[in-house]
């Protein structure tokens, strides 16, 4: 992984400074997100759910799980849910009667293949050790498990591309800081930079225990979702 972009916390620091800042800008999350995104987030969750291909009853963990709207949606699909954030504040926000764990993604603190699911919404680029965190999503998932990383992406065709980089770097700022903290929505573009390119994020996956990796662009090429199945 290249080194963060000038501004971004470095790895040591990483997980402290993420903490903080969610629990600042989480009274106004949810909000933010609907605007920032013209709803669009509400319809990626539900294609990540959908993408699970679970059975109604099955039991599914949310990584990162902020105020619930991923657990929101799985339960509405009959799933159970069980939401985990390292955040305070936004469990203390929390949408969602789903049961919250308070943890570290690194160190879950579960039994190993306990979930038939697992889904992550915008939050690969906040954890510090992306492969341990897919280390032990193989751990807790039972083989043949199914997972759904919902993440920002980069659209490929040139125009797009160009003005998803003046909205995302230049108007996401300015209306976050306008509505929550001005330094957290200055983060969220640059934290970009944290993830690896898309053929070595999917390595990563296949080499942690998974097989069926796939990547599936959303919305024109600003959203990713990437699935994966545990390797029996």
């Amino acid at each position: 992984m290249n080194p963060p972009e000038a501004g971004l916390p470095e790895p040591e620091h990483k997980a402290l400074a993420v903490e903080a800042m969610f629990d600042e800008i989480a009274p106004r999350y949810d909000l933010l997100n609907r605007l920032l995104t013209f709803r669009l987030d509400t319809r990626w969750r539900r294609r990540a759910v959908s993408a699970l291909g679970l059975q109604p009853g099955e039991l599914v963990v949310d990584l990162a799980c902020g105020t619930g709207d991923l657990c929101n949606e799985l339960q509405k699909s009959r799933l159970r849910a069980v939401g985990v954030d390292f955040s305070a504040g936004m469990l203390a926000a929390t949408t969602t009667q789903a049961p919250l764990l308070r943890s570290d993604a690194l160190r879950l603190g579960v039994r190993d293949r306990t979930f038939d699911g697992a889904t992550c919404g915008f939050a690969l680029r906040n954890f510090a050790d992306l492969a341990a965190v897919f280390a032990e999503l193989a751990r807790i998932l039972r083989p043949g498990g199914r997972m759904a990383l919902l993440e920002v992406a980069e659209p490929g065709n040139p125009l797009l591309r160009a003005g998803h980089s003046v909205y995302f770097g230049k108007v996401v700022p300015a209306v976050g800081s306008l509505l929550s903290s001005r330094d957290a929505y200055r983060y969220l573009p640059k934290s970009v930079a944290y993830l690896p390119p898309a053929p070595e994020l999917l390595a990563q996956i296949a080499e942690a225990g998974f097989r069926d990796v796939d990547r599936e662009l959303l919305s024109g090429g600003i959203s990713q979702l990437i699935t994966a199945t545990r390797s029996r």
